[in-house]
């Protein structure tokens, strides 16, 4: 048989090769593949045993002295836990033991952490959006004031209206004995509440108390309703409705409260006006820290009276806006 080449020579055709055709093979879809949702990364146990030791200063702050069982029985956690965040705590003077070695309680350290808290005006601002709030509700100005030593001090105001008159100032200071200050001399120790009624008592209106046995009867009632009305005691034809404001230990760190005009404040407004300064002082004692909002007590309510304007009942709870600022007031 010739050759390819020889045929190519001789100039001859060349025969066609038959192409064998071959079926493709059929393509196999392949099944989805699972989608992988990634877990959370795990915590850091760094993390969760800051987050341990935070929860026993909380609660060496509202149940000390406490006993070490019981402590770790309130936290969740196992004894030994317990006292070995504790020991880390005490030797950097946040928490200290009794000489039994069992019972533990708050140590000195944090005076000077409250103190720099407070020249750093933390109070005043964790209040402003809160202080906003409640001058917008109520419409009126609204007050923040704090106990210092035998005297009361205004640390933040909310001002709804540049044309209500403002009466007091941030820095501005007041008795204890008379107007919404009181609030603050009957959550006070013992001993500042039996050292002020031991002192004769100045009067500022014909309208203040300074009979030491109606204040201290007075106290009682304070700390029973869980609000105060004033009118009159300080600045003549003032009002004012005010409620205490908690820490995270439940002690009264501060009053706060709305004040105004008599002429504004006419019987049965005052009243309506407690349940919204309640409100604004049970949000204001949470982000504090507090958590036992039942001692909060509420006013009794208010029946409304045929024909009674719309502000005689008390509004409806207020909403705070977290990003809200208050302007404040500078003392002269």
């Amino acid at each position: 048989m010739a050759s390819m080449k020889q045929r190519i020579a001789a100039g001859r055709p060349l025969a066609k090769q038959p192409i064998a055709l071959r079926r493709a093979a059929p393509v196999k879809a392949e099944p989805p593949k699972p989608v992988i949702v990634a877990a959370p990364p795990p915590r850091e146990p760094s993390t969760a045993m800051l987050e341990r030791g935070i929860e026993l200063l909380e609660l060496l702050a509202k149940e000390g002295p406490i006993g070490v069982a019981e402590l770790a029985k309130q936290a969740v956690c196992a004894p030994a836990t317990a006292t070995r965040l504790l020991r880390i705590l005490q030797a950097k003077g946040f928490a200290v033991c009794d000489e039994t070695g069992k019972t533990w309680r708050l140590g000195t350290r944090w005076n000077a952490f409250g103190q720099a808290a407070a020249e750093q005006g933390a109070l005043a601002t964790t209040a402003a959006p809160f202080l906003t709030a409640l001058g917008i509700a109520a419409g009126e100005n609204a007050y923040l004031r704090v106990r210092d030593g035998m005297a009361s001090e205004t640390v933040a105001v909310y001002q709804t209206d540049p044309a209500l008159r403002v009466y007091t100032e941030v820095g501005g200071r007041g008795p204890l004995h008379a107007g919404t200050s009181r609030m603050l001399l009957a959550h006070a120790p013992e001993a500042v509440q039996t050292q002020l009624l031991t002192q004769r008592l100045p009067r500022f209106t014909p309208a203040t108390r300074t009979d030491p046995t109606w204040i201290a009867a007075d106290l009682q009632r304070i700390r029973a309703r869980g609000y105060l009305i004033t009118s009159d005691e300080v600045v003549p034809g003032a009002v004012s409705v005010g409620a205490p404001v908690r820490d995270a230990s439940g002690q009264v760190i501060a009053v706060i409260f709305i004040s105004a005009p008599t002429m504004r404040m006419r019987p049965p407004r005052p009243r309506a006006l407690v349940s919204i300064v309640q409100d604004a002082a049970a949000k204001l004692s949470h982000a504090l820290g507090y958590t036992r909002s039942e001692t909060m007590l509420t006013a009794p309510p208010v029946p409304r009276k045929p024909g009674a304007p719309s502000w005689a009942v008390a509004s409806p709870a207020m909403t705070v806006h977290p990003g809200a600022s208050a302007p404040m007031a500078r003392a002269g």
